[in-house]
């Protein structure tokens, strides 16, 4: 279906969300009140979700989320079948809080543990939960120990623009591959939190600046609207393209292509979980009617 609407043809890598639940409330959660919700996959609907991308749209990853996808009662189940039957590259973000013994389980089975954090200490604390920083660093040492390779997330705000160097350089010494950074977007929590969004953007450009004169042996990505000038625009071929870098498949079965629709509730598609299906749903505020633009990442 997505193909006969879009044109598009191959989808690279599924981003399943697989529960609402999650043990935190960050400050910045596009989910907001969503994570009081029970909706969730099963795991026989991950699965049949994983195996319809895959075969239908040659995908080649998950990126497992939540939510906590570690509160996800039959998570070693999904990426054990993603990985053994499907042959996915598996992915993981987690916020990384008392994960130990689960990640253990699954480390087999895992390419790939990104771990969420906002920065040093009591700046991370504050945005997510006590003790969640020094319980992320911890997993992510164990990961090391265990031979998986590991990554971490930010979400650039106002509050913690200033550690963004720091904490890369923290996550040099557990090995991290990679930084990957993120623009703050005012939906869910943070539509209650403007105090957290970056209203200089000079400060994104000096953020640059020390970045590329740091040196460092971490990889950073940077979502290009962390910039004095914002995005660059982006042209796409006549009837758009004909492969993509990702979907996101919320607990619902709603599916979003654009990481700027995220939590916009602005979805062209959906999976029919008992049908095992994608059906399209237009509306005059779908990311296609509106023309949603992708988040465009680039190397620091």
């Amino acid at each position: 279906m997505i193909g006969e609407v879009t044109g598009i043809r191959r989808i690279r890598m599924l981003y399943l969300q697989l529960l609402y639940r999650c043990n935190f409330e960050c400050l910045h959660c596009f989910h907001g009140k969503r994570l009081q919700h029970a909706d969730a996959f099963t795991a026989e609907e991950a699965i049949s979700l994983m195996t319809l991308m895959h075969d239908q749209y040659g995908a080649e990853a998950v990126t497992l989320l939540g939510g906590e996808p570690f509160v996800y009662r039959d998570l070693a189940q999904v990426v054990q079948q993603a990985k053994q039957e499907l042959g996915l590259r598996v992915e993981i973000c987690t916020n990384g809080y008392r994960i130990e013994p689960r990640l253990t389980e699954i480390a087999p089975h895992l390419d790939l543990l990104r771990v969420s954090l906002e920065g040093i200490g009591s700046t991370n604390d504050h945005t997510r939960k006590a003790g969640s920083y020094q319980s992320a660093l911890s997993a992510l040492d164990l990961a090391r120990q265990l031979g998986v390779c590991t990554g971490a997330t930010m979400t650039v705000t106002s509050r913690n623009i200033g550690e963004v160097l720091p904490l890369a350089r923290t996550l040099e010494h557990f090995d991290v591959g990679q930084l990957k950074l993120h623009c703050l977007r005012p939906v869910g929590n943070a539509a209650a939190h403007p105090e957290l969004l970056v209203t200089d953007t000079t400060a994104y450009a000096r953020l640059r600046e020390e970045l590329q004169a740091a040196k460092l042996t971490v990889e950073v990505i940077v979502d290009e609207d962390l910039s004095e000038d914002g995005a660059p625009e982006i042209c796409t071929p006549a009837g758009g393209p004909v492969e993509i870098q990702r979907i996101e498949a919320d607990p619902r079965g709603a599916l979003t292509m654009s990481c700027k629709a995220v939590g916009k509730d602005s979805h062209a598609f959906w999976y029919e979980k008992t049908a095992d299906h994608i059906v399209h749903r237009p509306s005059a505020t779908d990311e296609l009617t509106l023309a949603v633009p992708d988040v465009v990442y680039g190397r620091a």
